[in-house]
């Protein structure tokens, strides 16, 4: 399952998504629908008394619930009790709530923008500026994290035509451009900030972003030109791409006397940021 986390907002409440895009489902945090519809105290309560009502009855909806990691309040991932689109709506009927109806409108519009997205890349784009705007990123930022999406998939674009797989090839090339660039594989590289589950490149900063857009546009252009036909010669490639945003690296570094390499991840340095316009 390839899937991208997402927060829906309805009625300014927070609702946990994942995005399947194999499956092309969306899955909701089903404790976070619970908790808007009930109004609950004790949502986790409130679910686990039904599920376990549900399981008396026999019914066919508790045994398709699966549990998918989500992100949690303290930054951490655990697994959750999640339900599809179709699953939702049945499961909702067993709740007496004046907002089940106005929910079921809102999940019909989070499936319809999804659709539109697919149909309409532009609007993935703004999708993807809005979530990270109200996760406090600044614009200048979101333009270069979004500018490193595109130089990335253009990159996977070519390891794919040249018949790599997705999995353990692609996460092999990808460690080799940060090693050759920012001496870290890419779990060291998160050791480094203090992460874990969070996505690496969420949490670089611009300098960090711009190197290693110039690692992955130069390993994609040598590629291009070179066709490598093995997977040693592709890790070949990946070093070479990576060398070449590790020259500017320690050049930059050498000019400014400042590591480009930083701990800090996105938590630490919008702190800053909010610091500094306060």
């Amino acid at each position: 399952m390839v899937k991208q986390n997402a927060i829906k907002v309805f009625e300014e409440k927070k609702v946990r998504t994942l995005w399947d895009s194999e499956t092309e489902e969306w899955y909701f945090s089903v404790v976070d629908v619970v908790a808007i519809l009930t109004d609950s105290e004790n949502p986790r309560r409130y679910w686990s008394d039904l599920k376990r009502k549900l399981a008396k009855e026999g019914s066919q909806l508790y045994a398709e619930i699966v549990q998918l990691k989500m992100l949690s309040s303290d930054g951490k991932y655990y697994k959750t009790d999640v339900a599809t689109t179709q699953q939702l709506f049945r499961l909702i009927q067993s709740i007496p709530s004046p907002k089940v109806e106005p929910f079921k409108l809102w999940m019909a519009q989070v499936a319809k923008e999804r659709l539109d997205q697919m149909q309409d890349p532009e609007l993935s784009i703004k999708q993807a500026m809005e979530d990270y705007k109200r996760l406090g990123y600044s614009d200048n930022w979101i333009n270069q994290r979004l500018k490193s999406i595109e130089i990335r998939k253009e990159l996977t674009d070519e390891w794919k035509r040249r018949g790599l797989q997705e999995g353990v090839q692609f996460a092999t090339l990808t460690d080799i451009i940060y090693q050759s660039w920012a001496d870290k594989t890419a779990k060291e590289y998160k050791q480094f900030k203090g992460l874990k589950k969070e996505n690496l490149r969420d949490n670089m900063t611009n300098k960090e972003l711009v190197l290693n857009m110039l690692a992955e546009l130069s390993t994609k252009e040598i590629s291009e030109a070179t066709q490598p036909e093995t997977f040693d010669y592709h890790k070949d490639v990946a070093k070479r791409g990576g060398n070449i945003a590790r020259e500017a690296r320690l050049r930059l570094e050498e000019e400014t006397g400042i590591p480009v390499i930083s701990p800090l991840s996105a938590r630490d340095y919008l702190q800053i940021e909010n610091q500094a316009e306060d």
